[in-house]
């Protein structure tokens, strides 16, 4: 009786790389047991595992292999020694930067993609199960309040999203112009649209930050102001980009202001829905995300609130030509291009690409819109409900509540008489509570202060973790103030 589970490519053919039915069977099995057996174990792992892990990534530096290993020991391997050595972040206790997520239904839908493989960058190779990533477009079009006319694209996160929103204002607005644009995004907007503003040719010295209020919102008074500047000085302002939850303190910039700000300048508004976005997919919450809708592109992250795994992200364009017209292209070797249904090569700049839609498409058929929504604003709640409790902890000074579902404070106390030593209490704060394993938090730096921060967006977590966290502040903030 062969051994199934020696998944070693039979040595009578070296020319092969088929493996058997049964083999494939039982390799599904095993890969099913040990992921399932490591979801289930989830609870109890560490919320962030030992990730000073420089000797042992010296130690997996190795040549190519030569010879096929059974597949028992690589799972071993890398179920028992190297996934532990990272961050948890499925765990219901990652409370940390931007959660993701990993609905447990995309992960079968990348394994169907991968199997059948079937090719979805042309929409004449696979006509219906393009269709299906359209129909989960429009799912999101909708959620978000856009018109029958936007369309949109998916993408491996906000970074290609952002890039190729500025890519259609560039053409839109500056067309061979490209040096005289100007570009205005928030001190507090993700790094990454500067980045891919240079990416599509508008360099450092055309990128305007604009300073944020007390709530770390943009201040439009101050953005009108710099528009106004650039125009006496021959430059071309193009695009705002806002956001709608930054990622240091999850601030919702003031979108209906920028909004008609950017239509009396005739200018492109982007926002950077990333993390907040989903958020508008529930009506009761709407009115955080107020002017949203009239955005003329936004960044969605699917792998944030929709809790999907990493590399889902999606672009949303009011107009939807405007993104066709800078990515639609022909050759001899392609079809004649249609109008009728969406084609992802139209759309986007990858002629070659997976079949992200599915993962999205069956999360959303497996679960349902409603459970979504339900689940979307249980974040929000509890971390209203974290934030309230945190605020009476003595010693702790609420610098962002709650817009969202991420709030920020920092430690002050008789003994920290300086910023730095605020600093590094708070500092010190978010270490200690990861330490006990339960969750992880993570901090940043603004203006100079390092704050804590907490951002409720998974899936796992719920009452149990945000009660946990409220007591592993409260007895670590005393300990460190006493």
């Amino acid at each position: 009786m062969p051994d199934l589970l020696d998944t070693r490519l039979p040595s009578a053919d070296n020319a092969s790389l088929e493996y058997t039915p049964a083999q494939m069977a039982a390799m599904g099995e095993a890969v099913v047991a040990r992921a399932v057996q490591h979801l289930a174990s989830l609870d109890r792992q560490p919320s962030r595992g030992d990730v000073d892990a420089a000797e042992l990534c010296r130690a997996l530096r190795e040549p190519i292999p030569e010879t096929g290993t059974p597949l028992g020991p690589v799972l071993d391997h890398l179920f028992d020694e190297l996934i532990p050595r990272s961050f948890t972040t499925p765990g219901p206790g990652y409370l940390a930067y931007i959660p993701g997520g990993g609905v447990y239904p995309a992960a079968l839908a990348d394994f169907i993609a991968d199997t059948t493989n079937r090719y979805t960058g042309v929409w004449q190779a696979s006509p219906a199960l393009v269709q299906l990533e359209a129909n989960v477009l429009d799912w999101l079009r909708d959620w978000m309040g856009f018109p029958p006319g936007a369309s949109g694209l998916l993408t491996s996160g906000g970074s290609m999203a952002t890039l190729n929103a500025i890519l259609c204002a560039r053409e839109r607005h500056l067309g061979t112009e490209i040096r005289r644009g100007t570009l205005y995004v928030s001190d507090q907007g993700h790094h990454c649209i500067e980045k891919a503003a240079k990416l599509a040719g508008i360099f450092h010295d055309r990128v305007r930050l604009v300073p944020s209020d007390a709530a770390f919102r943009m201040r439009t008074d101050t953005l009108a102001a710099m528009i106004a500047e650039d125009r006496a000085a021959g430059l071309q302002p193009f695009l705002v980009a806002s956001s709608a939850g930054t990622t240091n303190t999850g601030a919702v910039d003031p979108l209906t202001d920028i909004a008609d700000l950017c239509a009396r300048e005739a200018m492109w508004h982007h926002v950077d829905g990333a993390y907040g976005a989903f958020f508008h997919a529930v009506p009761a919450l709407r009115p955080l995300l107020d002017g949203l809708p009239r955005a003329d592109s936004l960044t969605l992250d699917p792998h944030k609130g929709m809790f999907l795994p990493y590399g889902t992200g999606a672009l949303l364009v009011r107009d939807g030509e405007a993104l066709r017209a800078v990515h639609a292209a022909t050759a001899g070797y392609l079809p004649a291009q249609q109008s009728e249904f969406y084609d992802p090569s139209q759309y986007g700049p990858e002629l070659s690409r997976g079949f992200p839609g599915l993962r999205v498409w069956m999360a959303l058929k497996l679960a349902g819109a409603a459970r979504y929504r339900a689940a979307i604003a249980e974040k929000r709640d509890l971390a209203v409900w974290a934030a309230e409790r945190v605020a009476r902890i003595p010693g702790v000074v609420m610098d962002a509540w709650p817009q969202l579902s991420l709030f920020a404070f920092h430690l002050e106390g008789s003994r920290l008489t300086t910023l730095d030593a605020q600093n590094a209490a708070t500092a010190e704060l978010m270490e200690r509570v990861t330490r006990r394993g339960r969750v992880m938090l993570t901090g940043c730096t603004v203006q100079g202060r390092h704050l804590a921060r907490i951002c409720v967006l998974s899936f796992r977590t719920r009452r149990a973790e945000m009660e946990a966290c409220v007591s592993q502040i409260t007895d670590e903030t005393r300990d460190l103030l006493a």
